[in-house]
């Protein structure tokens, strides 16, 4: 599997393969770059941007994003919790839409006015 690594501007183009329980790393020019690949092989995460509903005609969608990561995986299921969300109370960037999504907050990224 050859993938490029998006942890630092170095952009690294990494090969990896998995020779019983090793995962071989080549192609990274520090150690974060050897744990993306890591990752990505066995447990990919992502970082999830979508939009809420709310009350307000000022403003009818929200912008949220995860906190955190979420597993690549989980990315369908959490849109279908966002999708059901409508926010009826004046938030702020940085507030919290939904406290725990697959181990991670949904926050606000911009203030309803």
């Amino acid at each position: 599997m050859n993938i490029t690594c998006i942890i630092c501007p170095n952009g690294c183009r990494l090969s990896l393969r998995q020779e019983g329980d090793e995962i071989i790393v080549q192609g990274a020019k520090c150690k974060k770059g050897i744990d993306f690949a890591k990752t990505e092989l066995l447990n990919p995460m992502r970082s999830l941007t979508s939009t809420v509903a709310t009350v307000f005609p000022e403003m009818p969608r929200l912008p949220v994003k995860t906190k955190g990561e979420i597993p690549k995986g989980k990315m369908f299921e959490a849109m279908e919790i966002i999708r059901n969300v409508i926010i009826d109370k004046r938030l702020k960037a940085g507030d919290i839409v939904l406290p725990d999504v697959f181990g991670t907050e949904i926050i606000a990224t911009a203030d309803i006015p």
